[in-house]
């Protein structure tokens, strides 16, 4: 998509009005991006373009799942709630995936919370008939079952990377990840929500992103990170974020426009 096109939807967006759902909007997500004549006319016929807020709710503990979401340039996080009110990330959605693994695995609900961690659009259909066209369309479901296999991997590649890898090179993977998923870059973020993604103090992030800082790779002010230089990012990130890239088919490198190119969140 042109860097005009992707201004006018922005502005679009900025001002809460609709927008048209598009084969090129479809396009921005791997999965819809994939899709055969007969899938892709059903999802065209029956789903939406949504724009999606700040921490807004895509599904909540034990309660059924009625819509699926499929990320165009906004981000969802999958979180996990301990007993003594911590919570830690355990997945991330972007316009490489989807939002309806319960689904997809026959569950109707999920044990997690599901909500945006980046604002922006997102394509929005209802469960039911993403378990019909789910069911029904052998290639869909190939593109599912695709996407599945490279998310559980990935989770065992994090849950490795949580344990072994610092602080330092975990903000710089999930900063690079997150990055690769959005149109901006510029990102809304607070030291003690990347703290409470990345599982870890307030303190230890404060001190990587100072670091991260002070090296000029990213600049930070009210409550938002800004890529400065993201081959020093990836300079100072740990393996698993090329590993990420390898597991999605280097979709999000590939759809990565240079940092000079890439426009700013308004």
């Amino acid at each position: 998509m042109s860097i005009g096109r992707r201004q006018t939807l922005y502005k679009l967006k900025s001002q809460n009005l609709p927008v048209e759902l598009t084969p090129e909007l479809m396009g921005e997500n791997t999965i819809l991006c994939g899709l055969g004549d007969s899938a892709r006319s059903e999802i065209m016929k029956n789903g939406t373009i949504v724009t999606l807020a700040l921490r807004e709710q895509i599904y909540s503990p034990e309660k059924p799942i009625r819509d699926v979401f499929f990320p165009i340039d906004s981000v969802l996080s999958i979180v996990t709630h301990m007993r003594d009110g911590n919570q830690i990330e355990v997945g991330t959605i972007g316009r490489e995936g989807m939002s309806a693994f319960p689904l997809l695995m026959g569950a109707s609900s999920s044990a997690n919370d599901c909500y945006c961690q980046v604002r922006g659009r997102a394509v929005k259909i209802d469960a039911g008939i993403f378990r019909t066209l789910s069911s029904s369309d052998t290639g869909f479901r190939q593109l599912l079952d695709r996407y599945l296999q490279a998310y559980v991997n990935m989770l065992g590649q994090l849950a490795a990377c949580n344990r072994l890898h610092s602080v330092y090179e975990r903000c710089s993977r999930w900063l690079l990840m997150t990055h690769d998923r959005v149109n901006f870059d510029e990102i809304p973020l607070t030291h003690e929500y990347l703290a409470m993604m990345l599982g870890t103090g307030r303190s230890g992030v404060t001190i990587a992103s100072a670091t991260l800082r002070q090296a000029g790779f990213i600049s930070y002010a009210h409550g938002k990170i800004r890529i400065l230089d993201r081959p020093g990012l990836e300079d100072a990130s740990c393996e698993c974020y090329e590993v990420a890239r390898e597991q999605f088919g280097g979709f999000l490198r590939g759809s990565t426009p240079p940092v000079k190119q890439r426009r700013r969140a308004g």
